[in-house]
């Protein structure tokens, strides 16, 4: 992909935006589709009316480019296939009154400790309130950028890249499944499974479905469970990665992990409940650096309940 025209602003990426071939819009959106009167404005202002103020203010300050650079105006006529970049203002977002922990850091990257609550990288009504927004700032590293991911309610290691150039070695070291991980958990009493034991299943998460399941078919996830050193807690070493994965097993073992709102039933909580934290933790990082040879690891020092 070619630079952007505009650079990260405030910890975010700006929008990119292809105009489609077809607009995509209703006939009455104010868009003649194909009509020699369309615009590039006249799309911005069907395609998000809510903010129509700021998108005008922000075409006639020249806030709004194309690939070359070129400021858009009110008269830039509408090219199907053309890229528009432009600054989307988010919406107001609850604070996560919890810090992101530094554990290491060099110059290819940056191992966090998140907390609970918080997001790995901007998705949905989470956006600046998430771990990359937040250390892009903190931290002046513009091309700061995830290796891997964490649920927003797990807590623990999470491995980020500082720069473009070094970022697909790490990222295709995650993909690759070459990297060790292990968890903690804390679940909720009940009888406990036989110890050590893999659970093997077939996960699906569907979209607009909050949770996950298991269904028949070809093996796609895997979790060895052990006992943890005090009642209620268990080791997990997974060795794939679907959404959920931990929670979806743990749940089908009949020791669901304290404080999840989605297995096995799903319940409400306020977007500002911060009183009962997924007891989930990723512990422990390792792998063989994949620009030095060197073995690395990296332990969270966060601490799960007691006891369940």
């Amino acid at each position: 992909m070619p630079p952007r025209p505009l650079p990260v602003r405030d910890g975010l990426n700006p929008t990119r935006l292809r105009l489609p071939e077809d607009a995509g819009l209703p006939e009455d959106a104010g868009l003649p589709v194909g009509g020699a009167q369309a615009t590039v404005l006249a799309h911005l202002l069907a395609r998000w009316p809510d903010d129509a103020v700021r998108l005008s203010e922000k075409v006639d300050s020249g806030q709004v480019l194309l690939d070359d650079g070129s400021a858009v105006t009110a008269a830039t006529p509408y090219r199907a296939g053309v890229f528009v970049h432009l600054y989307r203002d988010p919406a107001p977002e609850t604070p996560v009154p919890f810090a992101v922990d530094v554990l290491h850091r060099d110059e290819n990257l940056v191992v966090v400790d998140k907390p609970h609550f918080l997001a790995t990288t901007p998705r949905g009504v989470h956006v600046t309130e998430t771990v990359l927004t937040r250390l892009r700032v903190e931290l002046d590293l513009p091309e700061l950028s995830p290796a891997h991911r964490l649920d927003r309610l797990t807590a623990g290691v999470l491995v980020l890249t500082t720069r473009v150039a070094v970022r697909g070695a790490y990222q295709q070291l995650f993909d690759a499944r070459a990297v060790t991980k292990t968890y903690e958990a804390v679940a909720v009493e009940g009888p406990a499974p036989e110890l050590p034991c893999t659970v093997r299943s077939r996960i699906v998460k569907e979209r607009g479905h909050l949770q996950a399941r298991e269904v028949p078919g070809e093996v796609n996830a895997e979790t060895l469970v052990e006992a943890g050193d005090r009642p209620g807690h268990y080791r997990l070493g997974p060795r794939t990665g679907r959404t959920h994965q931990l929670r979806v097993h743990l749940a089908a073992l009949g020791i669901p992990i304290l404080g999840d709102p989605l297995y096995p039933v799903v319940r409400e909580v306020a977007v500002d409940d911060w009183s009962d934290p997924l007891q989930l933790l990723a512990r422990t990082v390792s792998f063989t650096d994949p620009l030095t040879g060197a073995p690395r690891e990296f332990t969270s020092r966060r601490v799960l309940r007691t006891c369940a």
